[in-house]
């Protein structure tokens, strides 16, 4: 159950990074078809920072819930080879 709820995290996060990277390309390639933002740098500046967001999050994942995980099982093999 741990695994499937980091790996559903992951992959929330990593969509989501993928989702404003594509904003952040069209808005670098189509600047013209976009006339809502009269702001072109600034709307990619607020995509960039909600890729830094998820990228932040799916780093502490990575870093405190996979790696406390790995340590777990490291820990418990040793207990077994020295039995």
């Amino acid at each position: 159950m741990r695994d499937i709820m980091l790996n559903a995290l992951k992959s929330f996060y990593v969509g989501n990074i993928n989702r404003h990277i594509a904003n952040v390309e069209v808005y670098l390639r189509m600047t013209v078809g976009i006339g809502e933002h009269s702001d072109i740098q600034e709307t990619i500046d607020k995509e960039i920072e909600k890729i830094a967001q998820f990228d932040d999050r799916l780093a502490m994942v990575m870093k405190y819930f996979e790696r406390k995980q790995e340590n777990e099982s490291e820990k418990e093999e040793k207990k077994s080879e020295s039995k």
